[in-house]
């Protein structure tokens, strides 16, 4: 019923800060949830996260192909910290070996870094989509920094049009809607990075944000919906609209970070679906049939 294009796995536990499942814990949630097939995403950035091996991905889809696609990742300031690296040929071995995206790109860089850019213009060059992940800070934090209103992310659309980017993260669903505060852009984390100290309450949306204009002007851009839960359950008019609207655009995904991981967004698509207030269409499209036909799956799609 699903398809997942954005979970993590670990080939081994790590002693603390996140808790990804194995290939197997993740599996087995897949199947309570009817998910069929999911892309594992790899962390490389050291912000928060242990950096993980691409080849621990590749394994984890060679053990198990008709469950698993493999994504790689590269951290920009890899092979000597420079705009002028050549993450191009990195990112074309990878190709070859199998992986079908790019990311999350997910280090406390500014979007508009030259680093940054140099790994989207790679992958542009080569051929992959990107999962980009934001934040509104630089230190203490893991993502690219953006300021309110995401302009290093819109001038990246425009500047690289060939490139697919994936959004993802609260930075980028936030501005679903105007923001009140800049304090609603994204939860704030403790100094250990294990629990969330607070998030500003999001009220109905009012007036729309950027992001839906995003969408309408960059059609290069795309929505991958595990963080978009927050913006689009406060408003039960306003999202099921959105959804709509970008029908084509949009996909699931869990973001799995621990294997017990409620999956929000997966209770919300059933929730409109079943409401009708939005069409069985619509939540097949978002649920697996956009992924399905993206990433060329060996899935069927019902006439």
């Amino acid at each position: 019923m699903f398809v997942d294009i954005h979970a993590h796995a670990y080939r081994k536990p790590v002693p603390f800060v996140v808790q990804f499942p194995s290939p197997d814990e993740l599996l087995r949630r897949y199947d309570e949830c009817g998910i069929e097939m999911g892309c594992i995403l790899p962390i490389v950035s050291s912000e928060i996260y242990f950096p993980q091996a691409n080849e621990d991905i590749l394994e984890m889809a060679e053990n198990h192909p008709d469950r698993f696609l493999p994504f790689c990742n590269v951290d920009p300031r890899c092979l000597s910290d420079s705009c002028h690296a050549p993450l191009d040929r990195v990112l074309a071995y990878y190709k070859d070996k199998g992986c079908r995206g790019v990311g999350e790109i997910m280090p406390n860089l500014p979007t508009s870094d030259d680093r940054v850019q140099n790994l989207f213009r790679c992958a542009e060059k080569v051929g992959l989509p990107v999962t980009w992940d934001g934040s509104d800070r630089l230190g203490g934090d893991f993502g690219l920094y953006d300021d309110p209103g995401i302009p290093q992310f819109e001038r990246t659309l425009a500047r690289f049009p060939k490139l697919t980017v994936f959004a993802h993260g609260p930075i980028f669903w936030s501005e679903l809607g105007k923001l009140e505060t800049p304090a609603q852009r994204k939860p704030i984390f403790n100094d250990n990075a294990d629990y969330i100290l607070s998030a500003m309450p999001i009220p109905p949306i009012r007036e729309e944000g950027v992001v839906p204009k995003l969408f309408r002007t960059y059609p290069n851009l795309l929505g991958e919906l595990s963080d978009a839960f927050r913006m689009l359950n406060c408003d039960h008019d306003y999202g099921p609209k959105f959804l709509t609207e970008f029908q084509d655009r949009l996909f699931f995904g869990t973001d799995i970070c621990f294997a017990g991981m409620p999956f929000h967004t997966m209770e919300l698509l059933l929730k409109w679906r079943d409401e009708k207030k939005i069409s069985e269409t619509v939540f097949r499209k978002i649920a697996r049939e956009n992924a399905i036909r993206f990433f060329q799956l060996p899935l069927s799609i019902p006439e």
